[in-house]
C-alpha cells in the first residue's frame, strides 16, 4: 500500500484544464473548533456537509480538500451518471437489488439536479442515454443477460446491432450493444467545481489541506494538518479509498487508478467519423474494457487502464490509450492526443462500498467502484443523516450491502496482477 495520504498525480485532469482557471479556497492556516469535519471535498464530502446544513442549520461546518477542487479523484472520473441501477454483470437474480438500489439513487439523484439547476452550475449536464457495446461474442452473451435484467426492471432500452452503433458513434467496432435512455454526460470537473463554488453559508471550505492524522480528544476528535489542528465533534472520512491512510477499513477496499485521454480537435473534414449523434457515451461489456464519449462537436474521450496502488508512466498510458482510441477509429490515426491523465478510485472485493459508523463520532463512505456522482451523493446525504440519527441505515446497507474481506499485503498486489492478467486475456478486443 502506498504510503501517501491522498493522491498525487503525475498529469493535470484533462477536464479541469479545458475549463477557465479557478483560484482555489485558502488553506488552513490556524486552529479550528466545529461540530462537524469532513474530510474529501469530492461528492460524497460535498453531498454530506450539504445534508447536515439542511438538518442542523446552526452547526459549524468544515470541509477539507487535500488538493485543489477540479484536480481530485472526483473530477477525473468519465461524467456518465444516472439513477437507474444496472450492473455489467446484471443477473435476473439480482433483479429485485437492483430496484432497490434505483430508489435510493433516483432520490439522491433528484436531489444533486436540484442543487445544479438552483445554482446555476454550468456543467453540460445533457440526458442523452449511452450505449453498452460488445466487440466479441463473449461480451454479447453478457450484454444479453443485461439486457433480459432490464427488461424485468421495465428500464428504457433499446437493442443495437453492429451498424446501429457505427450510425450512432462512427465505428463499426462493436457487434451488439444495448441503450440506455436514462444516463446523463456532463462535465465532471465543472460539476465538482460549482458544487464546491455554490456551498451554503456556514460550510467552510479548506482546499490544500491534507489531513495528515486523526486522534481521539475527549468527547471529540482532533485532526492534524499543517496549517493547524481541528477539534471536531464529529467526523466524517469521505477520501475513498485513502481512508485506509488513517487506520481503518484496510481490509475492506483498495486503490485502483484508470487512465483517460481527449483528443485535440478534429479537423472539419474528418468530423463524419465522429457517428451522426451529436452527443454519445459507450460503456464496455467487460470491466476491463474502454469506455468512450464524444465531447462537444469534435473531441474524443477513451478512457481504460487499470494500475493498482501506483499509477503507471504518463506516456505508457498515453501509447495504449492511443491504441485503443486508432483500433476504433482508423481513420483519425491522424489525430493527437491533447490530454492525458489517472485517477484514483476505490475497489472492493465484492463491489459493495463501506458506509456508516467507524467509532462514537466517527463516519465513512468509501468504495464507490469506480461510480462516484450518483453513488457518492447517495451515500453522502445518507450518512449525514445517519451521523444525526435519522433517516432510514438499515434501507442504505439492505440495498447496497457492505464491503467484503480483501487479502492483506503483499498477497493483495499478487492477487491483483494475476486477477488482472486472467481479466485481460478474457476482455481480449473489449480493451
Amino acid at each position: 500500500m502506498s504510503k501517501e495520504i491522498f493522491p498525487i498525480y503525475s498529469s493535470p485532469c484533462g477536464w479541469n484544464a479545458m475549463l477557465p482557471k479557478r483560484t482555489p479556497r485558502s488553506p488552513l492556516q490556524s486552529d479550528l473548533t466545529v461540530d462537524y469535519a469532513i474530510v474529501g471535498a469530492g461528492y460524497t464530502g460535498l453531498a454530506i456537509a450539504r445534508r447536515l446544513r439542511e438538518l442542523d442549520p446552526q452547526a459549524s461546518i468544515a470541509v477539507f480538500e487535500a488538493s485543489s477542487v477540479g484536480e481530485g479523484s472526483s473530477a477525473r472520473n468519465s461524467g456518465f451518471t444516472g439513477s437507474e441501477v444496472l450492473p455489467r454483470t446484471a443477473t435476473l437474480a439480482g433483479a429485485e437489488k437492483a430496484r432497490r438500489q434505483t430508489a435510493l439513487m433516483r432520490e439522491s439523484f433528484d436531489w444533486l439536479k436540484g442543487m445544479i439547476a438552483d445554482a446555476g452550475i454550468e456543467c453540460e449536464l445533457q440526458k442523452v442515454g449511452s450505449i453498452r457495446a460488445a466487440a466479441t461474442e463473449a461480451g454479447e452473451a453478457s450484454l444479453r443477460q443485461v439486457v433480459e435484467v432490464a427488461k424485468a426492471n421495465g428500464i428504457s432500452h433499446t437493442v443495437l446491432g453492429r451498424n446501429e452503433i457505427a450510425e450512432r458513434i462512427g465505428s463499426d467496432y462493436y457487434r451488439f450493444g444495448i441503450y440506455l435512455n436514462d444516463t446523463y454526460l456532463l462535465q465532471p470537473a465543472a460539476l465538482i467545481r460549482g458544487l464546491a463554488d455554490s456551498l451554503p453559508d456556514g460550510i467552510d471550505l479548506y482546499e490544500n489541506t491534507a489531513v495528515q492524522r486523526l486522534k481521539r480528544n475527549g468527547g471529540g476528535w482532533e485532526l492534524l494538518t499543517d496549517g493547524g489542528v481541528v477539534r471536531a465533534r464529529s467526523v466524517a472520512l469521505a477520501n475513498n479509498g485513502f481512508i485506509r491512510r488513517f487506520g481503518y477499513l484496510k481490509l475492506r477496499m483498495t486503490t485502483i487508478f484508470t487512465y483517460a485521454a481527449v483528443t485535440c480537435p478534429v479537423p472539419e473534414a474528418d468530423l463524419g467519423h465522429l457517428g451522426q449523434s451529436p452527443a454519445w457515451g459507450l460503456l464496455p461489456s467487460h470491466r476491463l474494457g474502454t469506455t468512450l464519449r464524444r465531447i462537444g462537436r469534435d473531441r474524443l474521450m477513451v478512457r481504460s487502464l487499470y494500475a493498482h496502488e501506483h499509477e503507471v508512466p504518463v506516456e505508457e498510458a498515453s501509447a495504449k490509450l492511443r491504441d485503443r482510441f486508432v483500433r476504433r477509429w482508423p481513420g483519425l490515426g491522424h489525430v493527437d492526443l491533447e490530454y492525458v491523465w489517472g485517477g484514483a478510485t476505490a475497489f472492493t472485493m465484492n463491489g459493495a462500498p463501506w458506509w456508516g459508523k467507524l467509532d462514537d463520532g466517527l463516519f465513512a463512505s468509501g468504495g464507490c467502484n469506480g461510480s462516484g456522482i450518483a453513488k457518492g451523493t447517495m451515500l453522502g446525504r445518507h450518512l449525514a443523516e445517519l451521523m444525526l440519527g435519522t433517516g432510514d441505515p438499515a434501507r442504505v446497507s439492505g440495498a447496497m450491502g457492505t464491503a467484503s474481506l480483501i487479502a492483506p499485503e503483499p498477497f493483495r498486489s499478487i492477487g491483483f496482477q494475476i486477477v488482472s492478467a486472467i481479466e485481460s486475456r478474457k476482455a481480449g478486443l473489449e480493451a
